[in-house]
């Protein structure tokens, strides 16, 4: 793996609460983590993110633009979507807490198209680690043609919940965090990421139509007193990867997939989004 130093952050490129569609594919989109102390009976808030480097602008949440929304527990799973339908576009999420251990809420979005220039899109598809395609547009004499794209977002946060009051041990996490939820394009933790302590190893899983993901780029991103640190790997054959996580505070796990579009017309490329959002407690509640 590898540690890109902390540097400051130059650009922000900010989405419109408006809009989901457009400019808006070349940018990551995250289930905001809930980082403060939660307990049953009470209501995590959780917010959607649209941007670059670990930085946004927040979104309604939209139930024409969701395909699933679920809540995830040790008793099983729970649709989120007719409640959403039900409410119109809302700044969070709320969700209730009515059980100890580990929550998880996983989201995945209608598809959305783009058409980027040439350049623009062989440059997109190094930073995000796909330049295979580059190679077969080149191979195919497409190399100068705009990338025209059909794009979806998979993501899921992880959220631990006390039986009791915060300054009491943590409830024993339970495996809900490793569960597959069944996303196309999905992160899988091997180990819990709210169990695991600052400077540890995170491992994951990436799955793509359910079967292991090689040689994906997986980024981790985090942002501490106002800079950004990137820890990026590749997957191994069995789509696994870690990930040594250094500094407590939230993270985001993410991983950019691409195959030919099939049956579409004036769309050459689908593209999968996934994430995986937390946060990574500190050293003396970590366990």
């Amino acid at each position: 793996m590898r540690f890109f130093k902390l540097f400051p952050c130059r650009a922000l490129w900010v989405l419109s609460a408006l809009c989901w569609t457009g400019a808006g594919q070349a940018h990551e989109f995250w289930l905001v983590p809930v980082t403060t102390p939660l307990t049953v009976g009470s209501v995590a808030r959780v917010g959607v993110k649209v941007g670059e480097f670990f930085e946004g602008e927040s979104l309604p949440w939209s139930a024409p633009q969701t395909v699933a929304l679920r809540l995830h527990t040790a008793d099983g799973n729970t649709d989120l979507l007719p409640s959403l339908a039900r409410r119109g576009a809302m700044p969070e999420l709320l969700v209730p807490l009515r059980q100890p251990g580990t929550t998880m809420v996983t989201f995945d979005s209608q598809p959305n198209t783009i058409s980027l220039p040439a350049d623009t899109f062989h440059a997109y598809l190094h930073d995000e680690g796909i330049d295979f395609i580059k190679a077969r547009r080149l191979a195919s004499g497409d190399d100068k043609k705009p990338g025209r794209e059909r794009y979806r977002r998979f993501v899921k946060t992880l959220m631990h919940v006390q039986a009791v009051a915060p300054v009491e041990p943590l409830t024993a996490p339970d495996d809900t965090f490793s569960r597959v939820a069944g996303q196309r394009l999905e992160i899988v933790p091997l180990n819990n990421p709210l169990a695991l302590a600052p400077g540890g190893d995170l491992g994951v899983k990436l799955l793509f139509d359910g079967q292991p993901l090689a040689g994906a780029l997986v980024k981790a991103w985090h942002r501490k007193d106002g800079q950004l640190l990137i820890v990026r790997t590749r997957s191994a054959a069995d789509g696994t990867a870690a990930l040594t996580l250094p500094h407590p505070g939230a993270w985001m796990v993410s991983v950019v997939h691409m195959v030919p579009a099939v049956g579409v017309k004036d769309i050459d490329w689908d593209s999968l989004w996934a994430n995986l959002s937390f946060g990574l407690a500190a050293p003396a509640l970590a366990r």
